[in-house]
């Protein structure tokens, strides 16, 4: 079907069928807090409903009560995701952030649901979409533009985008924010750090108030599009000759809207019908990308969706989506340089020391777990160290790491959230990974890091 279209020489507003389609299937965006909190409020009374029948069904069968193993069924888990996609905003990026690292933040049974929140959050229906433009941009917005695709190319859990043609010609990408999120943050926060503190859900000497600060902290900066603007820019002069990053029209660019070029592309699994040479120079381009990112930039956009890369006509790859960009603290980057120096080295002490300054683990964590938390390392760092092409499209590597990971996180008396900034780093890392899976590339990965030792 095609797009609907807003023209500026019509009236847009009245007697267009493909609207009241997109209504029907579009979700508005609760905005106030108190609507937001009746989502909430009714995701809690079903999870608690559903609890007690868990519960009820443990004694009929003759079980002793477990509070915990009631809370943790897939209905719970579904109906917590599903509540936060209706929510968008930072209650369904907490959701996504949570699903990071499986088996360390949240148990599986809830990480894994958590884990489908990514791109495809619903719409805002199209009046609820005018009212945020017209009060970005004033009444008399749409004389602005020849036309306005209402049908957005993407939404997800801060905005979604259209394309628009403006009166001068610009083709461009407008991202518009959900109304109501970046006043929602703190409430959507705080009502959902609740719920993790649910019986069963963490353990019970687990302290999420780091995590949750600094997932408050992210959000804020991801929902200010002045901000993401500003990285635009940085990471368009950084890499403006290798990578296509889009333009920023400050005209039509405020803290809820982003206006920049649109660029013409196709998805990035679309070199998975290229011959092997070009998908593997597109890998090779991209994880030397992260690198520069962490040791260079000082900057580093953490969301590896797939979506956020492209391919363009010309070849080159087009970087989307730089709300996610988070500024690497020199240190940081100094560490995770000597821990880079000590993994080449095979330096398994060294590799020790490092961990437990960065955070993978606590200082009182028993020596056979630190051993299985090394081992791991060792495991997941062993593509760095090896000389030839590592082959991503045969490797179960990922696989493999899930797997111990998830047997090592069911002792949850040493569960502990591991530092924000790791956990944003190690999604990256992650996704990064599953690209060059997806691409079934090969690349030579030791030369790649080895300046950077």
């Amino acid at each position: 079907m095609r797009s609907a279209i807003w023209s500026g020489t019509l009236d847009i507003w009245t007697g267009c069928a493909i609207l009241l389609n997109m209504e029907n299937r579009a979700r508005s965006v609760p905005a106030s807090a108190f609507a937001r909190g009746l989502r909430v409020s009714g995701m809690a009374t079903g999870m608690a409903g559903a609890t007690f029948g868990a519960l009820a069904g443990q004694l009929i069968r003759g079980q002793g009560a477990d509070l915990g193993r009631a809370v943790l069924t897939p209905a719970n888990a579904l109906r917590v995701a599903g509540g936060l996609s209706a929510l968008r905003g930072a209650a369904m990026k907490l959701g996504q952030m949570l699903s990071m690292d499986s088996g360390l933040a949240l148990p599986a049974e809830f990480s894994a649901p958590l884990a489908q929140l990514q791109a495809n959050a619903p719409a805002m229906p199209p009046a609820q979409l005018k009212k945020v433009l017209t009060q970005a941009w004033g009444a008399d917005w749409p004389r602005r533009f020849r036309r306005f695709d209402v049908r957005p190319l993407a939404a997800a859990s801060i905005g979604q985008v259209h394309r628009a043609v403006t009166q001068d010609g610009r083709d461009l990408a407008i991202k518009v924010q959900f109304p109501g999120i970046a006043r929602s943050i703190d409430s959507d926060i705080a009502t959902l750090g609740r719920l993790m503190r649910l019986p069963g859900v963490l353990p019970r000497d687990v302290d999420i108030t780091p995590f949750l600060a600094a997932a408050r902290a992210q959000l804020h900066d991801e929902a200010d599009y002045a901000r993401e603007a500003r990285a635009l820019a940085h990471f368009r002069q950084a890499l403006g000759h290798d990578f296509i990053v889009p333009k920023v029209w400050d005209d039509l660019t405020t803290p809820q809207v982003l206006a920049m070029d649109f660029v013409e592309s196709q998805p990035i699994d679309s070199l998975v019908a290229q011959p092997q040479a070009t998908r593997d120079a597109a890998m090779e381009q991209l994880t030397a990308l992260t690198l520069r990112e962490l040791f260079e930039l000082g900057q580093m956009q953490t969301d590896p969706n797939f979506a956020n890369y492209r391919l363009a006509p010309d070849g080159r790859i087009v970087l989307l989506d730089f709300g996610a960009t988070r500024d690497i603290a020199l240190e940081d980057a100094q560490n995770y340089r000597a821990l880079l120096r000590a993994i080449l080295a095979e330096n398994r002490d060294s590799m020790a020391d490092l961990m437990a300054q960065i955070g993978y683990f606590r200082g009182d964590v028993p020596p056979d777990r630190r051993a299985l938390i090394l081992d791991l390392a060792e495991k997941a760092s062993a593509p760095l160290r090896q000389q030839a092409p590592y082959d991503f499209g045969n490797a179960t590597l990922v696989e493999d790491i899930l797997r111990q990971g998830q047997e090592l996180g069911q002792a949850r008396d040493f569960w502990h959230v591991p530092p924000a900034e790791m956990l944003f780093l190690h999604r990256k890392i992650a996704g990064m990974y599953l690209l060059g899976q997806r691409l079934r590339a090969r690349v030579a990965l030791r030369p790649l890091v080895e300046p950077y030792a």
